[in-house]
């Protein structure tokens, strides 16, 4: 009898560690595929981005020929973005594989890039950071990401001056400063969505009882 409930308490055991292997490989691949979907969408959002698009700020200014030779120079009009024109404006989206993506976020740190997808459901999640709420015009995008070391799973590593850029899919670049990281409970809703905050980045910890949460404030242009 006692070698009987012995073997049951044997098997039993090994069943409970073949469960847990194939959970964490599971796991393994399920990240895997998230981070190498991400690589794809995010290299055919690229090829949307308008050519002409400024990304960065341009460093110091270039005379002309004619300006050196102290000659007049013709004025150009220098053309504003939609967004600048109209903040509540939609944010444009364009459509792969069923999903509509608003843009690329970028975090140099964490050696992320990472497509946006416009409106967020669980399922989303797992293809991709989702738009909670907010638009990046408007100075209150919140972004809500799965926990996969490949989407928001790293969060936790920003500290206080880390970099994130932003860039929605008519070539826009907003840069952005991280102000500083806390835990929410995952009933703060409205904590979530409160203070005067141009970016906030959430996933859910490991047991998914809590938020963490990044707050950042938009770089200003000099």
């Amino acid at each position: 009898m006692k070698n009987k409930k012995g073997c049951v308490w044997i098997f039993s055991g090994l069943l409970l560690i073949a469960a847990a292997l194939f959970l964490t490989a599971y796991n393994m691949a399920d990240e895997y595929r998230a981070q190498q979907s991400a690589r794809q969408i995010v290299t055919c959002l690229d090829e949307y981005f308008p050519e002409e698009a400024v990304t960065e700020a341009s460093s110091e200014p270039v005379e002309s020929p004619a300006e050196i030779a102290g000659e007049p120079v013709p004025s150009t009009e220098v053309e504003i973005p939609d967004y600048l024109l109209n903040p509540e404006m939609d944010m444009p989206v364009q459509t792969i594989d069923g999903q509509e993506y608003i843009g690329v976020l970028r975090i140099p740190v964490l050696g992320l890039e990472l497509p946006i997808i416009s409106q967020w459901s669980y399922p989303q999640l797992k293809i991709a950071p989702c738009r909670y709420s907010g638009s990046a015009y408007l100075g209150d995008l919140i972004i809500a990401g799965h926990n996969y070391s490949a989407h928001f799973g790293t969060l936790k590593d920003l500290r206080e001056g880390d970099r994130i850029t932003f860039t929605d899919m008519d070539g826009n670049e907003f840069s952005y400063t991280v102000a500083f990281c806390e835990v929410l409970k995952s009933t703060d809703v409205e904590e979530m969505e409160s203070g005067d905050w141009d970016l906030t980045l959430f996933t859910c910890n490991v047991s998914g009882q809590n938020r963490v949460t990044v707050r950042c404030v938009q770089e200003k242009a000099e």
